[in-house]
């Protein structure tokens, strides 16, 4: 009868390197994914939420003798009732034209800010309209929320 050669098993120290620097590759491969995959519903919902107070704000400008909601005034001008010449009013025809000021999605703030400098929520411009997250990746150079 035919018997396998006694002696120790197990794997070498080269086997057990190989295998290591191979579990090393694949996880420096799907690292950066994962990364990459938990930012991108943030950046969806951002999108989703300006493509929603842009067209509420283009709403209340036909509505307003072509102007926009006053920054002073912006919160009472877009969630409550309005007349025509942007007074808030119970008996407005015009508005609400949003519920709530939204969440920014990628810092959790409702703040809204004359200036783009990464302090957090929005930026509004009352003179173009121009609605915009004012997190403080907008201040890199290579930021995705640059062009929304």
């Amino acid at each position: 009868m035919y018997s396998l050669p006694t002696g120790k098993k197990g794997f070498t120290f080269v086997e057990i390197i190989i295998a290591v620097i191979i579990l090393a590759v694949l996880a420096a491969l799907v690292v950066p994914q994962l990364g990459r995959a938990s930012a991108e519903p943030d950046l969806a919902a951002l999108a989703a939420t300006l493509q929603t107070v842009r067209t509420q704000l283009q709403y209340y400008k036909l509505q307003h003798n072509d102007t926009f909601p006053s920054l002073a005034q912006w919160e009472k001008q877009m969630l409550t009732k309005t007349k025509p010449n942007g007074s808030c009013s119970a008996r407005g025809s015009c508005g609400p034209y949003l519920l709530q000021v939204p969440v920014n999605p990628l810092d959790g703030s409702r703040n809204i800010s004359p200036l783009q400098d990464g302090s957090g929520g929005w930026m509004y411009d009352e003179k173009t309209g121009q609605f915009r997250s004012n997190d403080p990746s907008v201040l890199e150079p290579d930021s995705p929320t640059r062009d929304l």
